[in-house]
């Protein structure tokens, strides 16, 4: 009998929600995404460390002021990272826009030819990434922007139907709706436990799904911030999935079979009037959880990566 991650990997492509180059070696993921919180977590492991001290020496060799430097060490780390991680996987990295340019279309575009420019100068082809923006308004028009110059995009942080419109209407490559997220959130407002079920993240991602295959959209949809494996399972035949190593090494220490829990059939229907911004800020706004949770997403990355800038300041400072 297989284990349930074999089995999980039959109806949905496993993406590594890490930047462990062992974990993501142990479970051979398709693809691997990133972001401010994964890149700290990664600055401590060993197998970055001849990576970073390397960049880090570049860095100081072009000189400048120490706060421009940490900013744009995080660039240039994430990308070092992010091409090591594209010699384990066959599939795509994702890359983050930095979250305190979410609001700012034409800043998030700016970043985006950055890090595609740093990733080329790696060798690595734009195909091999998605960067990933904040599903705001601002960050949708910069993918559509940017899809149209043939740079993919994840759109991630999405808790809203509105969200997920605007980002079909868009005709980004990826979203990233949100799981454990959502659940946390009416856990905390209604003092209710969920069932794989009813569990309010697990409903928002196949609806999500449903969506997609009405409309007959191109966008590829991937369950993300999973709290258990269980929601995981819910989800399976979702197209893509992004899993912890926690779970993942749940997932691959029992045996079972999977069945799908979404069915991602396409009817072509007719599609809704794509979303004007008045109307997207209205619906979003509308759904409180929403509106909670992605200026939570948002100021949470943007802690993160003003950590991640400070540990640099401090190990660019100490030689």
């Amino acid at each position: 009998m297989p284990t349930r991650l074999d089995a999980l990997k039959q109806h949905s492509l496993v993406v590594a929600d890490t930047g462990d180059l062992t974990a993501i070696r142990r479970y051979r993921p398709q693809d691997a995404t990133t972001n401010p919180s994964l890149i700290l977590k990664a600055f401590e492991l060993s197998d970055y460390q001849p990576l970073i001290d390397e960049e880090l020496a570049a860095i100081r060799a072009e000189g400048g002021d120490r706060q421009t430097q940490a900013e744009h060490a995080v660039d240039r780390l994430a990308v070092a990272m992010g091409s090591e991680i594209a010699q384990v996987v066959p599939g795509r990295v994702s890359t983050e826009v930095a979250a305190r340019l979410s609001f700012d279309t034409e800043a998030s575009i700016h970043k985006a030819h950055e890090l595609i420019e740093l990733y080329e100068r790696r060798g690595v082809s734009r195909d091999r990434v998605l960067i990933k923006l904040a599903s705001t308004w601002e960050g949708i028009r910069a993918a559509k922007v940017l899809e149209r110059e043939g740079i993919n995009c994840n759109l991630t942080l999405l808790f809203s139907d509105a969200q997920a419109q605007a980002c079909f209407d868009a005709g980004v490559f990826l979203v990233s709706p949100f799981v454990g997220r959502v659940t946390d959130w009416y856990k905390q407002a209604t003092g209710q436990d969920f069932t794989p079920e009813n569990d309010p993240g697990v409903q928002f991602v196949r609806g999500v799904c449903q969506r997609v295959g009405q409309g007959g959209y191109d966008t590829v949809v991937m369950g993300a911030s999973f709290r258990t494996v269980d929601q995981v399972l819910a989800l399976a035949g979702c197209p893509r999935l992004t899993i912890s190593p926690a779970l993942l090494e749940e997932l691959a220490a029992t045996q079972g079979d999977v069945a799908p829990g979404v069915a991602m059939e396409k009817s072509g229907g007719p599609r809704p009037t794509p979303l004007g911004e008045a109307e997207f800020r209205w619906g979003h706004n509308q759904d409180a959880m929403a509106n909670d949770k992605l200026a939570e997403g948002i100021r949470r990355f943007a802690e993160d990566q003003q950590r991640l800038e400070g540990l640099i300041a401090d190990r660019l400072a100490a030689h």
